[in-house]
């Protein structure tokens, strides 16, 4: 069974074309458009061992927000659909990923219960052009269109990239282990039945 996804979502904003493995080795081709914003997907194919291919042209003359608030949607609903049932997954993960000064922990269920939970002050407003407030809008995005509760909270740091950088790391991380198959496990695991 090959868990892959290829999503493409077309606004008057943005233009996106989305492929992902959950059974890759962490490949990325990330071309957003938003320099910082390929730099963290990157770090999150890289870390998730999601292969991931994005392509986005977005009305970067505006600003960045829907160039990343539409991939996170995007890429969530890849993540969703790659993910089938749920059968055999572990569902469950977190994890703690330092960079330098900053440590952000990530906790994440993969529920079919979409929701983002924030704790991550970002006391810089911009990394370089990048409104570090887009982090969030990213990760909402992706929180309620994988239908993930993703808990992400910083538990110290004081450099934006660095925190930023960590977040997008850590989410990847708890993803990894969260979407691998549990041997143990040949159903949903669920005392539903269902996720």
């Amino acid at each position: 069974m090959t868990r892959t996804a290829t999503v493409a979502r077309k606004t008057g904003e943005t233009n996106i074309q989305i492929t992902v493995d959950l059974d890759g080795t962490g490949k990325t081709n990330i071309q957003s458009g938003v320099g910082f914003f390929d730099h963290m997907l990157t770090a999150f194919g890289r870390h998730s061992l999601i292969d991931l291919s994005v392509r986005c042209e977005g009305d970067t003359w505006v600003d960045d927000h829907h160039t990343v608030e539409d991939v996170g949607i995007a890429l969530g609903d890849a993540l969703r659909q790659a993910l089938g049932d749920k059968r055999g997954i572990r569902r469950f993960a977190d994890v703690a990923v330092p960079l330098d000064e900053a440590l952000v922990l990530a906790a994440v269920d993969i529920s079919g219960r979409g929701e983002l939970y924030w704790d991550v002050d970002i006391a810089p407003d911009k990394v370089g052009t990048f409104d570090t407030e887009l982090g969030q809008e990213f990760f909402i995005g992706l929180a309620r269109n994988a239908g993930l509760t993703l808990h992400l909270r910083k538990l110290c740091g004081t450099n934006a990239h660095h925190i930023l950088e960590a977040t997008f790391k850590a989410c990847a991380r708890a993803l990894r282990v969260a979407c691998e198959s549990d041997p143990r496990v040949d159903d949903v695991p669920s005392t539903k039945g269902v996720l």
